[in-house]
């Protein structure tokens, strides 16, 4: 075996690397070719619309483009541009705005991991005889002593990426390879300058690659135009606090920009879409132990029917510990919290994990399209 677990010496093995323009995934194109493999790089033409084609921190259009051709004419190695665009809107973009619409908060990156890098990116792949599709993604696959491999959060917990990796399928996964997760962040940046690569202090990717100035409501104002309606801000018991704009000004868990004069601090406890409104109750109200989860990807090889887990409910957090009722053949899951969360919002996902440990495997997850909390329901009987 080779470093990527393949049973050929490294300049027999093709691998294609998704090379965004980042350090990171220069890097992984540097390290490969280094170790000899037959390397080629591909790079996703997503969007290019003029607010993001040279914003700093943005991915996939303008400046990364040109970014990546250059540090694969410095490897010298092939290096093609794919036009994804279409793809993207409708898979990822369009999706975006109308989960917004429909009351949630949508993780768009995991969309792009499942609909586009893993789904379409990996089929080109295989067209062009690869036989791994590697990426700079920081998390971890190792073999499975009984046959294909498992996903695991990185070295680096702040750099983890098994949050938005959850919806990888077992067949993608034994194709996929990911090469810095045993790598700390300061080692990816210092093999940058090694290799002589211009991207090496190039500033890394933050927020949604498509928002320009993350704001959010400009996005979806722009692809929804008649979409968004103003509405009233009530508190749990229903009474009028002010109006709003559109519920897409909000997601659950705010408590800047309501703009109420009542006294106490109030956060956004549930968004309503059907009436409009944006309910609002003290932070005790958005206390969550219960989440109902849909579309549902299983990675582990058994299939329980209960199990005590660990689970993240946004990336930010630490995986905390849970208990897992699973139904595969309907794609859902209900999970328990052992300790409440605040700001659990549908349309974020829930990755669900072995334990709580640093280095956990990752056994998979879903989508929040349901969530019970502690308070709300008392506070509006009373």
């Amino acid at each position: 075996m080779n470093s990527l677990d393949l049973p050929k010496a490294p300049h027999e093995t093709r691998v294609v690397v998704a090379m965004s323009g980042g350090v990171d995934s220069s890097v992984v194109a540097g390290l490969l070719k280094r170790q000899g493999y037959d390397v080629v790089g591909i790079t996703l033409q997503l969007y290019d619309h003029g607010a993001a084609t040279h914003r700093k921190g943005a991915c996939c259009a303008g400046q990364d483009i040109h970014d990546a051709r250059r540090v694969a004419e410095v490897l010298e190695i092939p290096h093609y541009v794919l036009d994804y665009e279409d793809r993207f809107r409708e898979s990822v973009i369009d999706r975006f705005a109308e989960s917004y619409l429909a009351g949630e908060t949508p993780i768009p990156c995991v969309e792009c991991n499942r609909s586009i890098k893993f789904r379409d990116l990996l089929a080109t792949a295989r067209d062009l005889d690869a036989d791994a599709l590697a990426t700079g993604h920081y998390v971890a696959s190792r073999p499975m002593p009984q046959g294909g491999r498992g996903l695991y959060r990185a070295l680096d917990p702040a750099r983890d990426q098994s949050y938005f990796l959850y919806a990888t399928t077992g067949e993608q996964l034994d194709f996929l390879r990911f090469p810095l997760g045993e790598l700390p962040k300061d080692e990816t940046r210092r093999l940058a300058h090694e290799l002589g690569l211009s991207v090496a202090q190039k500033a890394d990717s933050q927020d949604i690659c498509f928002v320009p100035q993350g704001r959010y409501a400009d996005v979806i104002a722009r692809l929804r135009p008649d979409a968004a309606r103003a509405g009233d801000i009530v508190d749990l018991a229903g009474r009028i606090l002010g109006r709003h704009e559109g519920i897409v000004h909000y997601t659950v868990g705010q408590r800047r920009g309501l703009r109420l004069a009542v006294g106490e601090p109030l956060y956004v406890v549930r968004l309503e879409p059907d009436t409009a409104r944006v309910v609002v109750g003290p932070r005790e109200a958005l206390a969550t132990s219960r989440i109902r989860l849909t579309d549902v990807n299983w990675l582990s090889e058994s299939v329980p029917v209960d199990l005590p887990v660990a689970v993240r409910v946004r990336s930010t957090r630490e995986p905390r510990p849970a208990h897992l009722t699973l139904d595969t053949a309907a794609g859902t899951a209900e999970v328990v919290l052992a300790t409440p969360e605040d700001g659990v919002s549908p349309g974020q996902a829930c990755v669900i994990y072995a334990d709580d440990g640093p280095r956990a495997r990752v056994l998979g997850g879903g989508t929040i399209r349901r969530i019970d909390a502690l308070q709300a329901g008392a506070a509006q009987a009373a």
